[in-house]
């Protein structure tokens, strides 16, 4: 009986002891490249059809775009302020492009949270066509989480 107890207790203090790595409580869950017009809109209306049909339309016009933006979910459950970068690799013409967008994040939701990062402007003419991208989370300079396109 002595021994159950001794069992019972040994379990309790492992389940009650956090992780010693906060990195595997952070993830990314989902990066949705869109394009931008140039009055900074990834959409005409407010719904997931009308979304990826002016995203098609924007693919096929490309002198009608204005922008990347990337929008990111990602969850936490004990760090709240994280650094979201995102990398890109495109070509203008036969030469290959690079960029890098950089922000802090703190997280906002219950559940999971939304950031944004966005390439408009010159940049973006200066960047070209995307071909790939990384996005990460760092805890300083620690990485703590990552999703890149199949071609990264």
């Amino acid at each position: 009986m002595r021994g159950l107890h001794l069992l019972v207790w040994l379990l309790a203090l492992t389940w009650l002891v956090p992780t010693a790595s906060s990195a595997s409580n952070v993830r990314l869950v989902k990066v949705l490249p869109h394009f931008m017009d140039r009055q900074g809109r990834v959409a005409l209306n407010p719904s997931l059809y009308e979304r990826d049909a002016y995203q098609a339309y924007l693919r096929a016009h490309p002198a009608e775009r204005g922008g990347l933006r990337f929008e990111v979910q990602w969850k936490s459950r004990e760090l709240t302020h994280l650094t979201l970068k995102v990398e890109l690799r495109g070509n203008q013409g036969k030469r290959g492009t690079t960029a890098s967008l950089e922000q802090p994040v703190r997280q906002s939701g219950l559940f999971s949270n939304w950031s944004r990062a966005t390439l408009e402007g010159d940049a973006y003419a200066k960047f070209g066509e995307l071909s790939a991208w990384r996005a990460t989370l760092w805890d300083g300079d620690k990485l703590l989480a990552e999703q890149k396109s199949f071609l990264w």
